[in-house]
């Protein structure tokens, strides 16, 4: 099974905003490191965002997922998949997502959607 998680805003924090498909300058969000952990274990975990499209973006994703992910996490960061596009999926984890529960939003709904974050 394949399980989606965004990049920016859920596994690090993105403190600046967009600064380029190269720049990563937050931290992993609190439990993030310990969640793949686990999560490797049951699914085909897809690192995914915007920038993976782009030009360093997966490369620089990679870096990141290295630094944080040191000594005997080796075996998760090589249980990641980088795709260049967004997969079908499981499920997705994402900060900028409305769960479709067979009802359409209000465009109010839409216009005054927060992040976790903005909350």
């Amino acid at each position: 099974r394949i399980l989606v998680c965004d990049f920016d805003g859920v596994g690090h924090q993105y403190p600046n905003g967009w600064k380029g498909a190269t720049v990563i300058d937050g931290e992993p969000v609190a439990g993030y490191v310990t969640f793949l952990r686990e999560a490797v274990k049951h699914f085909n975990v897809n690192i995914y965002s915007s920038r993976s499209g782009q030009e360093g973006g997966i490369e620089a994703m990679q870096e990141w997922h290295q630094r944080y992910l040191q000594g005997g996490d080796r075996r998760v960061y090589d249980a990641l998949y980088w795709p260049t596009s967004k997969p079908a999926a499981f499920l997705t984890i994402d900060d900028r997502a409305i769960q479709f529960i067979g009802t359409w939003p209000s465009m109010e709904e839409l216009l005054s959607f927060k992040t976790w974050q903005g909350k």
